[in-house]
């Protein structure tokens, strides 16, 4: 399988409003497609031609073995009394190592599990919920070996990726009423899950990995070609801080109360109201809550029995379903003029927000869907403040703070598995004239 050939996943026939296309290269929602209103949307920025993205990283690819920024150099770390050094490797300015390393798992090819080759990671009473590896399906799961010593990384890290559309259950969100208008009534179109699995054969390594994804729900409108900016985005963020970061974007060890900052007050209010002068790029935690479903857990609990999927794979508004162990939703993203609306939960500590503030337009190609002509670099690519980039993971560079000590320190041992997900609910509501 090419890796730049597109691995599509879609609902069932019965619920066509949404499909993704999974390029193997760098793990890569090349595009996300709604339907809604007679309108077929693409809801992420990105190249035309998937081998674009070799030039165009970092948009929509998965990032590894570390999300962010880490100061480079050798880092000595230690986990339970399991010790082992980090050798950060320079892939930005001159003291930032930056999404893991020069050649991070956004530039390296997944390959897709099937029944021939079946998962390590997921336990017999998860995969009844996968009701097939075929090629034909809602659902894939991708794996990767990282070799000990990968840009520094101690350690061999096996990592198994579900990705998976969850199809809507009874419709749970403002019924019209028989003889009434439609308008302002509001649908669940399904869900996009991704569940990241990692496994250390022996030592200890750090791990943070998140999706590097770009939103825009307005760009594929009839006139996205003049209309791209996010500034006109609704977006909600159960966030109480955000990082105090250097010149380099290193985190400092300090935060900043977001009512002292009211620029990152995010509160259902559109992004350009309060808009820096640089656009966003700012890692946001969670105000507490709590969280069920573990981001790592002993080996010793991997047993054919265990099962942390099925809350996470139950259709939203399924009737006398409930939550369960899964997180409230953390973040918002929605579109008054689309109608379209994304609803995020996870169990990371926070998200990145980026509003593609360093954009350049002469560089790279935008997607003919989105006004532009695909052709990298004819100077008609996205201009700077067309996504927002939510991408959730836990906090930067966790292991350097001793604080985090045996903690919440992002590191792994190989007496433990990651864990981490992300949900996203896609939702339409329909505009009122």
């Amino acid at each position: 399988m090419s890796e730049f050939e597109p691995v599509l996943l879609t609902l069932p026939s019965l619920a066509p409003s949404l499909a993704v296309e999974i390029l193997p290269y760098g793990l890569t929602f090349h595009r996300i497609f709604v339907q809604a209103d007679g309108r077929t949307h693409d809801i992420v920025i990105g190249p035309e031609d998937p081998r674009g993205h070799i030039t165009q990283r970092y948009t929509n690819t998965i990032i590894g073995r570390y999300a962010n920024r880490v100061p480079v150099g050798t880092h000595a770390i230690e986990r339970n009394g399991v010790k082992a050094e980090v050798v950060a490797k320079l892939n930005e300015g001159s003291r930032v190592s930056l999404h893991g390393g020069p050649v991070g798992f956004d530039s390296l090819v997944w390959n897709r599990v099937t029944s021939n080759s079946p998962p390590t990671l997921f336990t017999e009473a998860e995969l009844v919920h996968i009701p097939s590896l075929s090629s034909t399906t809602s659902y894939g799961i991708f794996r990767l070996v990282s070799p000990s010593g990968d840009q520094g990384y101690p350690g061999e890290l096996t990592i198994e990726v579900l990705i998976a559309l969850v199809p809507p259950g009874e419709q749970e969100l403002k019924y019209p009423e028989p003889g009434q208008s439609t308008a302002g009534a509001e649908w669940n179109l399904g869900s996009i899950v991704y569940v990241y699995r990692a496994k250390l054969d022996k030592g200890v390594t750090p791990v943070n990995l998140t999706q590097h994804w770009g939103f825009n729900l307005e760009a594929s409108l009839k006139d996205g070609k003049d209309n791209l900016s996010v500034k006109n985005h609704n977006i909600t963020m159960k966030a109480d801080r955000i990082v105090a970061r250097d010149a380099d974007s290193l985190n400092t060890g300090k935060f900043i109360n977001v009512s002292n900052a009211t620029e990152h007050l995010h509160d259902g209010q559109k992004i350009g109201d309060k808009y820096p002068k640089l656009g966003y790029d700012d890692y946001y935690t969670f105000a507490p809550q709590t969280v069920k479903i573990p981001k790592r857990f002993p080996v010793s609990d991997f047993t054919p029995k265990l099962d942390l999927l099925k809350d996470v794979l139950t259709p939203s508004g399924a009737e006398g379903a409930a939550r369960g162990n899964r997180s409230d939703p953390v973040v918002e993203l929605s579109s008054d003029k689309s109608g379209l609306k994304l609803v995020f939960e996870t169990n990371q500590d926070g998200t990145m927000f980026y509003s593609n503030a360093w954009a350049d337009p002469v560089k790279g190609a935008r997607k003919k869907i989105h006004g532009g002509s695909g052709i990298k670099d004819k100077g008609d690519g996205y201009v700077p403040g067309t996504a927002a980039f939510l991408e959730f993971h836990d906090m930067l560079a966790a292991f350097l703070d001793p604080a985090n000590k045996n903690g919440n320190d992002t590191l792994l041992t190989s007496d433990e598995l990651y864990h981490n997900y992300v949900r996203c609910d896609v939702r339409f509501k329909q505009p009122i004239d």
